[in-house]
């Protein structure tokens, strides 16, 4: 079993994404990918799985495939029982060819290496096991294991839980995993940590999830341009080791940028100094004698010609170093309020939809004061979200109330991003939702980030239809968005899915030392540890 890639390169028809990558999974390897959003981690395992074809290079695999994908769109009648049979189709079929040929097995005639082989193969399959893995899967993943149960009336965390369960019982040798652990709470990150690390096949996952590149990558393929535009693999494991690495190379290539830039600046200046006497009005000295007033001219115009060619020759091409979050200077209070009192106060909140509980904490009281701090944890289901959006104020109280102090702005990231409008831009959008905050009364003119500004999409991404972008470019859309109003109470659900791995540690820096208030409620373990110091309100 083996997949190797080389010289891989992919387009789309306006937009170059791979080039020239190479790699190498064989038996026991766990490859993790990482990168900005939108550098072609999600298209790399497409063609690694083959439902794309390479503009350039080549993918060899041998074995058999698994591939867990971030989307996951079903038809309408799709049960969760149809996923598990699908899942398991192959590794029933191989018992039940085993099951035939054992029972028509002839001792005298029969061919035993045949026999042999197909023993083989569902040993290796453990084919007799594998629907108590598929629910021990689903359970210790926290899925749905109603067999009967309509895919599309699941949550997106919910459906993604039951395919990765399917996935993962169905011991392929080749398993293709793209940010698998977005939706998984404590334990269902514990078991996958423990699957990946008994899986005999290889893996390549591409994840921004810190602690599991720590648990689990045996080496880091990084898809963010280098400065010779290239991708990076770093083979030491871990984590910390990448990151310093990278941090020293990012270094390195910015201070080039910046002596270059610096340099180029002061070589024009030397240029257009050697140009000044050439116009029409440059004249030699007065009491020259007309040829050699011309033979100087000529003399100067080649002395400048020279100097712009040696110039030129001694230009060195640096590229653009990655975009940087600008974090905008939030601001905790305004003028007039009492800073003993909360910006944002919620008490004994219960919400409700059609029927069922989805929050339910009497006696209970979020109260955040200017510059708070608050850190929601618990387990899938425990009505984090909820809350967050109870915070926010776009989910209804079935009981308790919602206070929010006057002249507050409060801006949110939901955990599974706002609505796309088709056709319509970054530019487009945010400009868009400005204007119907100032419609509303509830933006101040005075008070705007400019999208540009943030470092979070380039103008060519921000120019592009917001539905071709990636998920992680539209999550970083949506923080963009939350920023807009400069909120003096910052609400992230699940902040560091479909991020990069380098903006999640921008934006964690970020979050520490801004004055506006801010309360968060992630599974990401390396940044709760990170924020282990603020209030924490832990669901269960």
């Amino acid at each position: 079993m083996q997949l190797v890639a080389s010289d891989l390169s992919f387009s789309y028809p306006d937009l170059p994404v791979l080039d020239r990558v190479d790699l190498a999974v064989g038996p026991g390897a766990r490859l993790g990918v990482v990168g900005e959003n939108g550098t072609g981690k999600s298209t790399l395992l497409r063609l690694l799985a083959g439902e794309l074809d390479p503009a350039g290079g080549s993918v060899r695999r041998d074995g058999s495939l698994a591939v867990v994908e971030q989307e996951m769109v079903v038809p309408d009648d799709l049960r969760v029982g149809d996923l598990v049979d699908a899942s398991l189709g192959e590794l029933r079929a191989v018992a039940a060819r085993l099951q035939a040929e054992t029972d028509d097995f002839d001792h005298e005639s029969g061919d035993l290496a045949r026999l042999g082989d197909l023993m083989a193969a569902a040993e290796h399959l453990a084919v007799w096991d594998a629907d108590r893995r598929v629910d021990v899967a689903l359970s210790r993943l926290g899925a749905c294991r109603d067999r009967d149960r309509e895919l599309a009336t699941l949550s997106v965390g919910q459906r993604f839980r039951v395919r990765l369960a399917c996935r993962l019982a169905e011991r392929s040798d080749l398993l293709l995993l793209d940010e698998p652990t977005n939706h998984l709470d404590d334990a269902g990150l514990e078991f996958l940590t423990g699957e990946l690390l008994a899986w005999r096949g290889g893996v390549v996952v591409v994840t921004h999830d810190r602690e599991l590149l720590d648990d689990v990558a045996t080496a880091i393929l990084d898809l963010d341009p280098s400065v010779d535009g290239r991708p990076v693999l770093y083979g030491q494991p871990g984590y910390l080791a990448y990151r310093f690495a990278k941090n020293q190379a990012l270094k390195k290539w910015r201070r080039r940028y910046r002596a270059e830039r610096q340099r180029a600046e002061h070589l024009a200046q030397v240029l257009d100094r050697s140009y000044e006497g050439l116009s029409d009005e440059w004249r030699p000295p007065k009491g020259s004698q007309k040829h050699r007033r011309a033979t100087r001219a000529r003399q100067h115009v080649k002395s400048a010609d020279r100097l712009a060619q040696k110039l030129e020759e001694q230009a060195v091409e640096v590229p653009v170093p990655p975009l940087e979050l600008v974090f905008p200077d939030l601001v905790a209070m305004a003028p007039g309020w009492d800073p003993g009192e909360p910006v944002l106060d919620v008490r004994h909140p219960r919400v409700e939809s059609v029927g069922s509980v989805l929050l339910d904490l009497p006696g209970t009281r979020i109260a955040v004061p200017p510059s708070g701090r608050l850190l929601v944890t618990g387990a899938n289901g425990s009505g984090k979200s909820t809350l967050l959006r109870a915070l926010a104020g776009s989910v209804g109280l079935a009981r308790g109330t919602r206070t929010v102090i006057d002249g507050a702005r409060v801006g949110a990231v939901e955990q599974e991003g706002a609505a796309v409008v088709p056709g319509s831009s970054g530019f487009d959008a945010f400009a868009r939702e400005a204007l119907d905050r100032l419609a509303a009364g509830s933006l101040d003119p005075e008070h705007l980030v400019p999208v540009a500004f943030l470092g979070l999409l380039s103008e060519e991404d921000l120019d592009r239809p917001l539905s071709e972008l990636s998920a992680g470019q539209r999550r970083r859309f949506d923080l963009a968005r939350a920023l807009l109003t400069v909120p003096h109470v910052l609400l992230l659900d699940e902040p560091t899915n479909h991020l990069s791995i380098d903006l999640v540690d921008e934006l964690t820096r970020a979050l520490r030392i801004t004055p506006a208030a801010v309360v968060v409620a992630t599974h990401d373990r390396r940044m709760r540890a990170e924020l282990a110091d603020w209030p924490t309100l832990d669901l269960g």
